[in-house]
């Protein structure tokens, strides 16, 4: 069975654009503040004879992705409590999902609820 994408009227294609837009940019800007971030930590980690402690990219990124998880669960991003429990499994899937079909990951998702 073939599925058909439905021909987006006027009003549609531009609030789609806008979205677009708008996820363009906040993945720049996302990017840029862990670029500013991890050079801000070095600096300050220099100066206090730490250079070789620095923590690298990736660690702030998962600070980052660690705090967005908890607002899309529901949950304090400070305490982690008040999450709802069936978000926070569809979003692990869903990461699964995406580390299985892109990556090639050797991972098989929880199974669907």
């Amino acid at each position: 069975m073939t599925k058909r994408c439905p021909v987006l009227t006027s009003a549609e294609r531009k609030a789609v654009n806008v979205i677009k837009r708008a996820d363009t940019a906040l993945a720049a800007a996302v990017s840029l503040a862990l670029e500013e971030v991890v050079k801000q930590a070095t600096e300050d980690m220099r100066a206090i004879d730490q250079g070789d402690a620095t923590p690298v990219l990736e660690y702030f990124a998962g600070v980052v992705h660690q705090r967005m998880y908890c607002p899309m669960c529901g949950a304090n991003p400070d305490t982690f409590e008040g999450g709802n429990p069936d978000i926070a499994y569809h979003v692990i899937r869903n990461i699964q999902n995406i580390a299985r079909h892109y990556w090639s990951a050797d991972i098989e998702p929880y199974p669907p609820k």
